[in-house]
């Protein structure tokens, strides 16, 4: 049985024939284009396109760079190549995280980039911190803190204008202190050890002939003027303290007295309240002493003059005192 063709419509394109006959057909093709339109902009993001917001983009293997030609402006914007602002009153401005390890750019065989490094390459500053309102500018942590962690460090040994430091070198002003003691041996509040209620001072009160009048013991009176071999002339007055003077500590005074006559004029001397007074230990590097049996340890010489520039003035009494 012979069936002859179907007429072409008139008026209908061979394309419209074909999506009217394939109605999967029309869905496949649209299907399609919304999948390369929703494709592009991941695709575009992997290659170097735009960075895309509120979301994160894709991880990159090699440096996102952005370099501008912008001058400073003074005004609240402008001068700089990228602004990170946000605008809530709780949230931050940017954040930088990394997972180098020690040693930092100039560590060696590898290089250990800091998670911020800014790096001037003129004359200025290289940051700038500052915050407006409150009244601390940042903070500076290093794990759980403690003295094994250093806050930073620096090749600068200038003076930094307005740093204030507690500590040196883990010190504060009194262990500074105690350990310039112990390094040194001194100690202001000890001698030898002892402190003020255990030190011992022995004492004797000599008078113008240069005798031992009162003493709280252990003092020998060794040369004056006129004996020993001293000469007459020598106005000094040498005491032996009966053991060594050798990092003992010694004083002498004027004495004063206002009942004795030794001027020569009938009654009581009238300037008996001064006087020069000086006292050393013998056997030095610097004082000798010339009578017999005085250049030792244990011997001080004493000068108590009117005047003792001048070895004829009149004497005068004096205390010694030998801190032990």
């Amino acid at each position: 049985m012979h069936v002859s063709p179907q007429p072409a419509r008139p008026g209908i394109s061979k394309t419209r024939r074909l999506l009217g006959r394939a109605p999967r057909t029309r869905s496949v093709v649209a299907a399609t284009g919304l999948l390369v339109i929703c494709v592009a902009p991941f695709a575009s993001a992997r290659t170097g396109g735009p960075l895309r917001e509120g979301v994160r983009n894709g991880t990159t293997t090699s440096e996102t760079q952005v370099i501008s030609n912008i001058g400073s402006a003074s005004g609240p914007t402008g001068g700089y190549s990228t602004r990170q602002s946000n605008l809530s009153n709780s949230g931050g401005g940017a954040v930088y995280g990394c997972r180098s390890q020690l040693g930092g750019s100039a560590a060696k065989p590898r290089p250990q980039n800091p998670c911020l490094r800014a790096n001037n390459l003129n004359t200025g500053y290289a940051f700038e911190f500052n915050a407006s309102d409150g009244p601390i500018a940042g903070l500076i942590s290093a794990g759980a803190g403690g003295d094994s962690k250093k806050p930073f460090v620096t090749n600068a040994t200038g003076i930094a204008t307005g740093l204030n430091a507690d500590r040196v070198d883990g010190l504060d002003a009194a262990a500074i202190i105690a350990a310039a003691r112990a390094k040194a041996g001194l100690d202001a509040d000890t001698v030898d050890g002892a402190d003020a209620s255990e030190l011992k001072v022995r004492w004797a009160l000599v008078d113008e002939s240069g005798d031992i009048i009162e003493q709280s013991g252990g003092f020998t009176r060794t040369s004056k003027p006129g004996i020993n071999g001293q000469p007459a002339t020598n106005p000094n007055i040498y005491i032996s303290a009966g053991s060594s003077l050798v990092d003992k500590g010694l004083n002498a005074t004027i004495a004063i007295q206002n009942r004795l006559d030794r001027d020569g004029i009938a009654g009581a001397d009238t300037d008996g309240f001064g006087g020069d007074v000086a006292v050393a230990r013998c056997n030095t590097a610097a004082v000798a002493c010339a009578p017999t049996d005085t250049n030792n340890d244990n011997t001080l010489v004493v000068r108590s003059l009117v005047d003792n520039a001048v070895a004829a003035s009149p004497t005068r009494r004096f205390y010694v005192e030998v801190t032990e």
